[in-house]
């Protein structure tokens, strides 16, 4: 039995259907990423499993117990804010404790947690400080130190970086994972952003307009979209219209340019039939051995620098496409205009 069960949830607000039909199965200590756009039910589904808000219709079950309609104060579940929610007349080392104070905890166990949790985010030297007085980034820990100082069952992350500078982004949710592997407690982390989502969950669950479009790793979300929208929603893409020549063989040509495909969702498709075919940028590459398949000739259109990357749009029968190389200082790029062959392996081609 999973840790954490969501079934057939469905919240509505009026008319307005924010979830529909959502299910979920999470195991215990794992580390699950709700990814999609703005006002896709990703955070309506985490208020949901905390208890602000009730499902219309569905249920939750925590470690087996139903607890679809216990109010927050009988979870013990905990979150953490885009917006850090720190008391602003406490110091740190309070904010840390209230929770385990509300609980009536004796003071010397607050006492043992709080400066367990405060050592756990590295703020000792910061105890008797104010929010005011803190950075951005370490009221964010305070607040996940808070969290977490209750032992919760479950820990829910709702846009906790979104706030914060790019680099300081990256450094915490480096540091919310090592905390969350080291405790070994279940979390879920919304988020808009798919690099997040990618570097540290165990799996995601991309959503679209109250939705579960695709639930899988980080590798299978990016590498094998099910959908059209998870692949252009997570990374770049280049799109292109085929037609279906062999299904059998999986062969499809694009402008006259023929290509093969390993997708399995061939065996489904006729031959003369209109797909959609994806390719990621960093899937092309300039083709320096012969190959049997998936060599074509192209004309280089523009070259971008983008630091680590060089993206080279090429066309390839009249259609753009872009090819992302790293970037080298002694990489000989090509002319523009110039023709030059390029291949992607079959498996780099999806069919959606």
């Amino acid at each position: 039995m999973s840790y954490l069960s969501l079934t057939n949830i469905t919240k509505q607000f009026g008319d307005t259907v924010v979830v529909d039909n959502f299910n979920l199965e999470i195991e215990k200590g794992e580390f699950v990423s709700f990814l999609g756009p703005s006002g896709c039910g990703k955070t309506t589904t985490l208020r949901m499993i905390a208890g602000f808000e009730t499902p219309t219709s569905g249920s939750i079950s925590l470690d087996g117990e139903d607890i679809t309609n216990n109010p927050p104060n009988q979870r013990n579940v905990g979150m953490i804010f885009q917006s850090y929610a720190l008391f602003p007349n406490m110091t740190v080392a309070q904010n840390i404790g209230f929770g385990l104070t509300v609980r009536k905890l004796e003071k010397q166990l607050i006492q043992e947690r709080v400066d367990e949790m405060i050592g756990l985010i590295h703020l000792k030297e910061h105890a008797h400080k104010f929010p005011y007085q803190l950075s951005g980034g370490q009221q964010q820990r305070v607040s996940l130190a808070r969290a977490l100082a209750i032992r919760p069952d479950v820990l829910l992350l709702d846009e906790p970086l979104s706030a914060l500078d790019a680099k300081i982004r990256v450094s915490l949710r480096a540091e919310i994972r090592a905390i969350q592997k080291r405790l070994g407690i279940t979390a879920i982390f919304v988020t808009h952003d798919q690099e997040e989502a990618l570097s540290i969950s165990d799996r995601i669950v991309v959503m679209n307009v109250g939705e579960m479009e695709q639930v899988g790793t980080p590798f299978e979300i990016y590498n094998f979209p099910k959908t059209q929208f998870v692949a252009n929603f997570v990374g770049s893409l280049n799109n292109a219209d085929a037609e279906v020549v062999d299904p059998a063989n999986g062969i499809l040509a694009m402008d006259g340019v023929h290509f093969k495909t390993a997708d399995e969702g061939m065996k489904n498709r006729r031959k003369g039939d209109k797909v959609k075919i994806s390719v990621r940028p960093e899937r092309f590459s300039f083709a320096v051995e012969p190959l049997k398949e998936n060599v074509v000739e192209s004309t280089i259109e523009n070259i971008t620098f983008l630091g680590s990357v060089v993206r080279i749009q090429i066309s390839i029968g009249g259609t753009k496409f872009n090819m992302d190389t790293f970037n080298n200082p002694f990489l000989e790029l090509p002319a523009i205009g110039a023709k030059e062959k390029v291949m992607c392996s079959k498996e780099a081609v999806l069919v959606l």
